[in-house]
């Protein structure tokens, strides 16, 4: 079926599933997905970092962290699972007192699941009925335990750049043989997690050295004010020259705004801003946003790639609505012809590109899906959302949790399950369909918030507050309490990482930000 005549049938398609005993029948359908998955883990791969779920054993992929336990921790309190919260509490502290192991891992992956899974279990700890200590938020074990992984990451980011190298020995630092090459997402998408470190231990070191990154992409846009996607981070330059705003870039795009909202930091929405206008005038294609060279604007290939899915959702954020729902057709209208969106899909003829057509359980378009409800309420959305949960049920559910797709074509399956399934793809589901979450009732990450930190001085003269203020999702979609960060004062303790230059504001941005 051609996408021309899938986006008749998407328009006439209305939601019948917007009673009240419908959102209770899918939220609790989600809820035992997620639990079919989590209690396969647990029973068949832990400690292992991630299930395979066709042979039903564990396997270790980014470091032996016990990784899909730390990524899931938050969404057990998310669905309201105490019990199990508490127990996955107990389980994370006996499997990792120190982070002190002889092993490669990406520095990317490490803290958008690691550090980022445990700093939002550490600030819900509360809320999931641990006993928190009376320094909380500013101490607690899990916050020591991201720490501890989070300084062990930091000697990536000593280069001559300020740019971090993607891989890290978490004993013995940067091997000698390490690439230089490194994607742009992979360079600086930690402003949020080190963010809120730095806010919570008073330790600079780590919004230092995320800030110094952030900016040290931001002076190397090519005279048309893009980025490229790959860079050689000992001498700056440019080694993939592609500009896009999914695949390798987009978790740069998305911290500039998350970052920009929680850090009280206006400089980077503008940075955010400068390059969505750039973006919607060379990449823009009838809706579709393109990969497109760097220095020329010249469309470079005609591919849609599934991590762009997120894009509909972070232009919500910023209030960019119009284009966000037309941006959403696009990839929504693959998953109705195919069942599920395939890592690279040829928008010219209208099929998944050859040797990319898997589905790994992504969570990108049911993250849309969310934030554009959160911001329409609009039923289509869950329209959507009940056909994201029949497709995953009926493609990837193995006796051993959800398998990833290996040929969207054929839906034959590989024995993969990523931890954001749990993290990320059940979560986005289940909080589409429980409007009473604390997540949905307190959020912050809607178009007003964004305004507010533009224009309110009083919003960024704010002070410490516990879950008034709302929550930003991580890249990895763990909830961070944009209020209870601030309740720790910034030690200022001195580093041997260079800061950041600072981006200055401009005249209508001078406010004060303590």
């Amino acid at each position: 079926m051609k996408l021309p005549a899938l986006l008749l049938l998407i328009v006439i398609t209305w939601c019948h599933c917007d009673t009240q005993s419908d959102m209770d029948s899918y939220r609790r359908q989600v809820k035992e997905m997620f639990q079919h998955a989590y209690d396969n883990y647990l029973l068949h791969a832990f400690p292992h970092d991630e299930l395979a779920p066709i042979s039903c054993v564990g396997v270790d992929t980014w470091g032996s962290f016990s990784l899909t336990l730390l990524d899931a921790l938050d969404t057990l309190v998310v669905m309201g699972n105490q019990s199990e919260f508490r127990r996955a509490y107990q389980l994370a502290l006996q499997q990792h007192l120190s982070f002190n192991i002889d092993t490669n891992t990406s520095v990317f992956e490490a803290n958008i699941r690691v550090v980022g899974g445990l700093l939002s279990a550490h600030l819900l700890s509360a809320r999931g009925g641990i006993p928190v200590p009376p320094g909380w938020p500013c101490e607690g074990p899990l916050l020591s335990m991201a720490e501890s992984l989070a300084r062990r990451l930091l000697p990536a980011f000593d280069t001559p750049t300020g740019l971090p190298y993607g891989s890290v020995n978490l004993r013995y630092g940067v091997s000698p043989g390490e690439t230089p090459l490194t994607c742009t997402s992979c360079c600086a998408s930690y402003i949020v997690e080190f963010g809120v470190l730095s806010r919570l231990t008073g330790d600079t070191v780590f919004e230092d050295v995320a800030l110094r990154a952030i900016h040290a992409l931001w002076n190397r846009r090519s005279t048309i004010g893009l980025v490229g996607n790959h860079i050689n981070v000992l001498t700056g330059e440019w080694k993939a020259t592609d500009f896009t705003v999914g695949n390798f870039v987009d978790s740069y795009l998305e911290y500039l705004v998350k970052g920009g909202i929680l850090l009280r930091r206006p400089e980077l929405l503008e940075m955010f801003h400068d390059l969505y206008q750039q973006a919607s005038r060379y990449s823009k294609l009838h809706d579709w946003f393109v990969s497109v060279n760097m220095n020329t604007g010249q469309i470079s290939s005609p591919y849609y790639y599934a991590l762009d899915a997120y894009w509909p959702g972070l232009l919500s954020m910023v209030g960019e609505l119009p284009q966000a729902e037309k941006s959403f057709i696009k990839p929504y209208s693959i998953w109705r012809s195919l069942g599920v969106l395939p890592e690279m899909f040829n928008i010219a003829d209208g099929k998944p590109v050859a040797k990319h057509e898997a589905y790994h359980l992504r969570p990108e378009l049911a993250e849309s899906t969310w934030y554009l409800f959160r911001a329409t309420k609009n039923p289509f959305y869950l329209e959507v959302g009940k056909a994201m949960i029949h497709s995953i049920q009926n493609i990837s559910r193995v006796n051993c949790g959800y398998a990833t797709v290996k040929n969207s074509l054929t839906h034959v399956l590989a024995d993969r399950m990523e931890s954001y399934f749990l993290a990320e793809t059940t979560k986005y589901l289940y909080l589409l369909f429980d409007p009473d979450n604390f997540l949905n009732q307190q959020d912050a990450i809607t178009h007003k918030h964004v305004e507010h930190l533009h224009y309110d001085a009083r919003m960024l003269r704010s002070g410490c507050t516990v879950g008034s203020t709302g929550y930003i999702l991580t890249t990895e979609a763990h909830p961070i309490d944009t209020g209870i960060i601030h309740c720790c004062g910034m030690k200022n303790k001195p580093t041997q990482v260079n800061t950041c230059n600072k981006r200055p504001f401009s005249s209508r941005l001078q406010l004060s930000l303590t």
